[in-house]
C-alpha cells in the first residue's frame, strides 16, 4: 500500500493493474498465455533460421514471411513479458517514459504487420496476374525497399503517439486497468484536453489499417477476376492453393482485431476482464499461429523444416 501511495504522487510513475477482478486468477492465466508465447517464438525463430540458413529458399516470398515472423516476434514480446511480471512477481510500477515506450513498439510492430500483408498481398497479385513479369517486378531487392518504406511509414505515424501524451497533464489517476499501455487507455488517465489524440487515433486507424485493408481486399479481387478467366479447373485449384497460406494469415490476423473492436463498441454489457484476455489474445494468437499456418501450406518450407526438425 505504500508503495501504491508513493506512486499516486508522483506524475512519472504508473500502476499497471494486470487483469482487475481476476487478481486470484493471474498465475493461472499466465500459464496459457506464456505457453502460447513460447511456442509463437520458437515457431517464428524456426522459420527465420531454416530461410536464413537454406539458400534455396532466398527468394522475396520466403522473405516476406520472414519479416512477417519478425512482426509476430516483436507484437507478443511488447506486452507479454511485462504482463508475466505483474502475474508472478506483483511487479505493477511503470513510469511514464516505459509506458511511452511499450505504447510505441506495441503501435510500431502493428503497423508493420498491416504492411507486410499488404506486401504479400501485391506479391500473390503479381505472381497470378502478371506472373512472366513476376522475377523483374518482385526481387529480393525490391521487398527490402518496401520493407524499409514500411519500417518508416510506421515510425512517421506513431512517433506522434508518446509525443502527444507526454505533453498531457496526469493529475491523481495513474492507475491502469489493463496488462499493457495502450494509446486511448493511457490518454484517459489524463486531466487535459484528450480530443487531439482521439482524433489522431482514428486517422492512424483509416489511414493504416483501413486502407491496408482496402488494398488486400482490392488485390484478391484482381486475382479472383484472373482466376475466374482462367479455363482449366487444375489451374484454378493450383492457382487458388499458392494464396491458401496468405488468405490464413490474414484471417488471423484480422478476425481477432475486429472481434475485439467489436466487444469494444458494442460489449458494454462485458465484465472488463473479458476485454482484458481478448486484447491480449489478439496479440498472441496470430503470432503462433502464423509459423503453423506457412509451416503446414507452404510445401518447400514445409519439407526444410522437417529436415531441421527430425533430422537432428
Amino acid at each position: 500500500m505504500a508503495a501504491f501511495n508513493l506512486t499516486l504522487s508522483d506524475s512519472t510513475t504508473f500502476i499497471l493493474m494486470g487483469i482487475p477482478g481476476l487478481e486470484a486468477a493471474h498465475l493461472w492465466i499466465s500459464i496459457p498465455l506464456s505457453m502460447f508465447y513460447v511456442i509463437g517464438l520458437l515457431g517464428n525463430f524456426m522459420i527465420l533460421f531454416v530461410v536464413g540458413k537454406e539458400v534455396t529458399l532466398h527468394k522475396p516470398m520466403y522473405l516476406l514471411i520472414c519479416m512477417l515472423a519478425l512482426t509476430d516476434i516483436g507484437m507478443p514480446t511488447s506486452i507479454v513479458p511485462r504482463a508475466l511480471f505483474i502475474f508472478w512477481f506483483n511487479l505493477k510500477l511503470i513510469t511514464l517514459g516505459g509506458c511511452l515506450t511499450q505504447m510505441f513498439f506495441i503501435h510500431l510492430v502493428s503497423v508493420m504487420h498491416s504492411a507486410v500483408l499488404v506486401t504479400m498481398a501485391f506479391d500473390r497479385y503479381v505472381a497470378i496476374c502478371n506472373p512472366l513479369r513476376y522475377t523483374t517486378i518482385v526481387t529480393n531487392t525490391q521487398i527490402a525497399k518496401l520493407g524499409l518504406m514500411a519500417l518508416i511509414k510506421a515510425i512517421l505515424f506513431i512517433l506522434p503517439l508518446p509525443l502527444l501524451l507526454s505533453s498531457l497533464p496526469f493529475c491523481a489517476n495513474h492507475i491502469i486497468p489493463h496488462t499493457f499501455c495502450e494509446h486511448i487507455g493511457f490518454a484517459k488517465l489524463s486531466c487535459g484536453d484528450i480530443t487531439v489524440n482521439r482524433i489522431y487515433s482514428l486517422v492512424i486507424a483509416f489511414l493504416v489499417t483501413g486502407l491496408d485493408l482496402m488494398l488486400i481486399i482490392l488485390s484478391y479481387g484482381l486475382i479472383m477476376r484472373a482466376v475466374v478467366r482462367i479455363s482449366s479447373k487444375k489451374a484454378h485449384q493450383k492457382t487458388l492453393s499458392t494464396c491458401t497460406a496468405h488468405v490464413c494469415v490474414i484471417l488471423a490476423s484480422y478476425i481477432p482485431g475486429l472481434f475485439s473492436t467489436l466487444m469494444h463498441r458494442f460489449g458494454q454489457d462485458m465484465a472488463p476482464h473479458t476485454h482484458i484476455i481478448l486484447a491480449n489474445f489478439y496479440f498472441l494468437l496470430p503470432a503462433m499461429l502464423n509459423p503453423i499456418i506457412y509451416g503446414m501450406k507452404t510445401k518447400e518450407l514445409r519439407d526444410k523444416m522437417g529436415q531441421y526438425t527430425f533430422s537432428r
